[in-house]
C-alpha cells in the first residue's frame, strides 16, 4: 500500500472531529438504568442457536412495540412471525408470555396474513406502532397500509375498523396498483406516529410523510399533507435531486419533541427537525441532526466509525422531555440529544449501547447482553419507560429512563 494510501485510510478509520477546530465531545451521559425493567421475545443473555420459531414467549426480528399507557396494554409488532403480540398490562417478568396475538390462527402460527388471504386482522411485515386516540395504529408495511383500532384489542384476532392505504380490507397492491402514488395510497410504509391529533405515516417507498389532520373515518381515505415531496403524485428519491431540507430517501419514524416535529430519514442518515408541525406541503425542515448540513447523506457523514454527531440509518425517533432519543441502528446504539442544544450538526449528550461515542459493533461486537444492542429499529416512551426493538437480538426491552 502506497503512503498516501495508507494516510487515507488512517483518515477514514479515525474518528471525525466534533466541528472545526473544536474539542472533542465530552463523555456520554447515560442514557437509561443500568438493568431493563424486563424483556419480552427473547433473553438478556441469549444463547447461541437460539431458535425463533413461534409461540407466546419468542419474537422474530420485531420491529416496533408500543405501551398504550404507563402499566399497558404492551403490543408487539413481531416482523418476522407477521403478527402482533398483546400483553393486558406491563409485563412482570422476563419472557412473560402474550396474552393476545394478532395475525396468526394461534402462537405457534407464522407467515404473511396467516398464509392465507388478506384480512382485517392479518399482516405482512408489520412494523410501526402507537397509541391513536383511544385505540391504536400498525403500519402494515408490506400490505401497503395502516390499520386502526378505535379501541385497543382485547381478544385474540380483534379485526381492525380501519384500513388507510387501500379501497377495503383485502387490497394489497403498492400504491393501489395505479403505479404511481396519489393522496391516498402508500408504498412500504414503516412508521406512524399520533401527534396532537394528527395521523403521521411515514410512506417510506413512496420517500414522503402522510398527515391526517383529522381521525380518519373511512376505509382509504386521502391524507391532507405530504412532507417530503412537491406534489401528492410524486415519489422520487430525495425530490428528484440530492438531500435537502425538504427531500427525503427512507423515511421510517416520526415524533413531537417539545412542539417540534422529528422525522428520522434513515436513507440520508440524518433526523429532520420542523420548528412545530408543517402545514404545507413540501414543507422545509428547520434543522438537520446527523449530517453537517441538510445536503449531507452518507453514513457517519461519509466515515468508518460514527461520532456523537452522526448517524447511520437511523428507524426509530422517540422524545423524552428535553431529550430526543433516535435508533442509531447501523451503529446498534441510541443517541440523545438535548432541546437546548438544536441546531443542525449538534452533538449528542447521551449514549446507550456502546462504550463511547465513536464506537459501532452488533452488540459492541460481543455476545449479546442486557446492555446492548444489534441494529435497533424502534423506540417509543411512555413516560418515564423507553421501549425498545432490539431487532437484531430478537426481543424488545423496557427501561426506565436514567
Amino acid at each position: 500500500m502506497s503512503a498516501v494510501a495508507q494516510i487515507s485510510l488512517r483518515a477514514a478509520l479515525a474518528p471525525a472531529p466534533n466541528a472545526p477546530g473544536a474539542a472533542p465531545p465530552a463523555p456520554p451521559s447515560a442514557l437509561l438504568r443500568d438493568e431493563p425493567l424486563v424483556l419480552v421475545g427473547g433473553d438478556r443473555e441469549p444463547p447461541l442457536g437460539v431458535s425463533v420459531a413461534a409461540d407466546a414467549t419468542s419474537c422474530f426480528a420485531p420491529r416496533g412495540a408500543a405501551l398504550m399507557g404507563p402499566s399497558g396494554p404492551l403490543w408487539v409488532c413481531d416482523t418476522g412471525h407477521h403478527r402482533l403480540l398483546g400483553w393486558r398490562a406491563l409485563p412482570s417478568s422476563d419472557r412473560a408470555p402474550a396474552d393476545w396475538v394478532i395475525g396468526q390462527a394461534d402462537f405457534t402460527h407464522e407467515g404473511r396474513n396467516g398464509k392465507g388471504a388478506v384480512g382485517a386482522a392479518t399482516f405482512n411485515v408489520p412494523t410501526g406502532i402507537c397509541p391513536y386516540g383511544r385505540g391504536m395504529a400498525v403500519a402494515d408495511a408490506w400490505n401497503h397500509r395502516v390499520l386502526i383500532w378505535h379501541e385497543p384489542p382485547r381478544d385474540h384476532n380483534t379485526a381492525a375498523d380501519l384500513a388507510l392505504g387501500q379501497p377495503d380490507f383485502t387490497s394489497d397492491r403498492p400504491n393501489r396498483g395505479r403505479g404511481r402514488p396519489a393522496a391516498d395510497s402508500f408504498h412500504w410504509p414503516y412508521g406512524v406516529a399520533a401527534i396532537d391529533g394528527r395521523l403521521f405515516v411515514a410512506d417510506t417507498g413512496n420517500r414522503r410523510v402522510l398527515v391526517w389532520d383529522e381521525p380518519p373515518e373511512r376505509n382509504g381515505q386521502a391524507a391532507d399533507n405530504a412532507l417530503g415531496q412537491r406534489g401528492f403524485g410524486e415519489r422520487d428519491e430525495n425530490a428528484g435531486a440530492g438531500p435537502s431540507a425538504m427531500s427525503m430517501r427512507w423515511p421510517h419514524a416520526m415524533t413531537q419533541w417539545r412542539g417540534r416535529l422529528c422525522v428520522a430519514d434513515a436513507g440520508n442518515s440524518r433526523v429532520m427537525v420542523w420548528d412545530g408541525l408543517p402545514d404545507s406541503i413540501g414543507a422545509a425542515c428547520d434543522y438537520v441532526l446527523g449530517q453537517a448540513d441538510a445536503r449531507g447523506g452518507e453514513h457517519n457523514q461519509s466515515r468508518y466509525l460514527p461520532t456523537a454527531r452522526a448517524l447511520n440509518m437511523p428507524y426509530g425517533v422517540a422524545a423524552l422531555g428535553d431529550t430526543l432519543i433516535a435508533a442509531d441502528s447501523a451503529n446498534s446504539r441510541l443517541l440523545g440529544w438535548r432541546i437546548d442544544d438544536l441546531e443542525t450538526n449538534a452533538a449528542a449528550r447521551a449514549l446507550f449501547g456502546q462504550d463511547d461515542f465513536g464506537r459501532k459493533g452488533d452488540n459492541r461486537w460481543r455476545p449479546p447482553r442486557a446492555q446492548s444492542l444489534c441494529w435497533p429499529y424502534g423506540v417509543q416512551v411512555m413516560g418515564d419507560i423507553v421501549v425498545v426493538a432490539d431487532t437484531g437480538n430478537n426481543r424488545v426491552s423496557l427501561w426506565r429512563a436514567a
